[in-house]
């Protein structure tokens, strides 16, 4: 096998592994479905279970998206404040920080209090979790504009906000699509966490009602499809980012 191509496989084969080795170890050691379900548990589930699963897969994803496009919003528009003047990010900067090391699933009971049960907390939810990322890696982009190209954009006549604009944003944009494929990740998080408690409908709702009936491979299941959503929405990003930045990736483009 060509070593590109290998390399391009190898997520593929060492999932693959992973699966056997797990089958191997449920039959070997004779685990019970109802504690650990094995690989080939889990897709009977994903197959009889189906319709059921993809109808709080719909509900999880649209819900996630709507909080992660809320999340790209703010992330946005506060790094950019931040990013672009010493004061905003000496002031604003550490708050945010302080915010983000709160465990977001304990705003989870106050946001039922304020909108009640259904997809307005878990929406929320995904955003506070998600937008963190964003907002520093697109105020790092901008802060971290070197001072000799800003010293020599002036020189030739551009105003900060022209230098901010059209070169720090630019540049920013790997930063930008390195923390949407993190934020994502998290976002999948926080709305499956607020499901759990706050919602009756949407994979975290799942979770929960198979873990109540002991259907250990349906919750499984669940998890796996939380997992594929993300996934594909990281290679998503992964795809645009490599198609749009590809000057920022030099070193790449022989390979």
């Amino acid at each position: 096998m060509k070593p590109k191509l290998f390399e391009k496989l190898s997520p593929w084969l060492l999932l693959i592994a992973v699966l056997v080795l797990w089958q191997v170890l449920c039959t070997g050691l004779n685990v019970s479905e109802f504690i650990f379900p094995s690989p080939l548990r889990i897709a009977d589930q994903l197959n009889e279970f189906k319709w059921l699963i993809a109808g709080h897969a719909w509900r999880t994803f649209w819900v996630t998206m709507s909080g992660f496009g809320l999340a790209i919003v703010v992330g946005v528009l506060l790094g950019f404040v931040i990013g672009s003047s010493r004061l905003a990010y000496t002031a604003i900067y550490p708050l945010m920080t302080a915010f983000n090391a709160l465990p977001k699933a304990a705003f989870v009971p106050i946001l039922v209090v304020w909108f009640g049960i259904g997809a307005g907390p878990a929406i929320l939810t995904a955003f506070l979790i998600s937008f963190f990322p964003i907002m520093v890696n697109i105020a790092t982009g901008l802060a971290t504009l070197e001072p000799e190209l800003e010293d020599v954009l002036r020189v030739l006549g551009a105003k900060r906000w022209d230098v901010l604009v059209k070169v720090g944003l630019p540049r920013s944009l790997p930063y930008f699509y390195g923390s949407l494929k993190v934020a994502i990740t998290l976002a999948f998080v926080g709305t499956t966490v607020s499901e759990m408690t706050a919602a009756n409908e949407g994979i975290g709702y799942l979770l929960i009602s198979a873990g109540s009936s002991m259907q250990m491979g349906l919750a499984f299941a669940g998890l796996v499809v939380v997992g594929a959503m993300a996934m594909v929405m990281y290679e998503l990003f992964s795809w645009v980012e490599k198609h749009t930045t590809a000057w920022a990736h030099r070193g790449s483009q022989g390979e």
